[in-house]
């Protein structure tokens, strides 16, 4: 399987050994923003917080949920939310995700043929702001990194600053197969509500 994939490629999801990868891992890292004080003396931190989504769509491209912070769990159980991080790492990078979002590919309900992975900033902090902000795809679980295969460097990457949305990557069934089409691109949109309907419209 390939590693570690460029924005636009897409994979299919089967291992080396034929067998097919089932327990996927997007998971979101950040830090909170270092506020210098009154000549540079005093030093404090803003709290930032960023949501990972995850919009589940049928064969005709209709939303059939969406799982966040306030919908921990599809109804399948397929596809569940570690909870909301609402400050990101106060003191510095602790090198954990901070919110994770599993998918298990063998559980989710057949009608479910496309899982897009969205990335909003709530409180509408720029991307090109927030520290060491990153994403992770991989196989495995919250504990246990077994194979990534794709990252996204937000903080520093080129093309996020200046925006407060963004498409991560969706896995679709194509003949009966799952593949996953990394996407990785900022969007305009300001609400969740908006990011899945440009996802609708444009990635699907």
């Amino acid at each position: 399987m390939a590693i570690n994939l460029q924005k636009g490629q897409r994979i299919n999801l089967e291992k080396s050994n034929g067998s097919k990868l089932q327990n996927i891992c997007v998971g979101i890292n950040w830090g909170a923003i270092e506020k210098k004080g009154l000549f540079g003396l005093s030093k404090t931190k803003e709290a930032v917080d960023l949501d990972a989504s995850c919009a589940l769509y049928n064969e005709q491209k209709q939303v059939l949920e969406v799982v966040y912070f306030g919908n921990l769990s599809s109804k399948d159980n397929a596809v569940k939310h570690s909870g909301d991080d609402l400050t990101g790492d106060m003191g510095g990078d602790d090198g954990l995700d901070n919110e994770v979002i599993t998918l298990d590919l063998s559980r989710l309900n057949p009608a479910t043929s496309h899982v897009a992975f969205v990335l909003n900033s709530f409180r509408g902090h720029d991307f090109g702001t927030i520290p060491f902000a990153s994403i992770r795809i991989y196989e495995g679980t919250p504990s246990r990194v077994n194979e990534i295969f794709a990252t996204y460097d937000i903080a520093s990457g080129a093309g996020f600053a200046g925006h407060v949305s963004m498409v991560m990557g969706v896995f679709y069934k194509k003949n009966g197969e799952w593949k996953f089409n990394a996407i990785g691109e900022p969007t305009k949109d300001k609400k969740l509500q908006d990011t899945v309907n440009t996802v609708t419209q444009h990635y699907l």
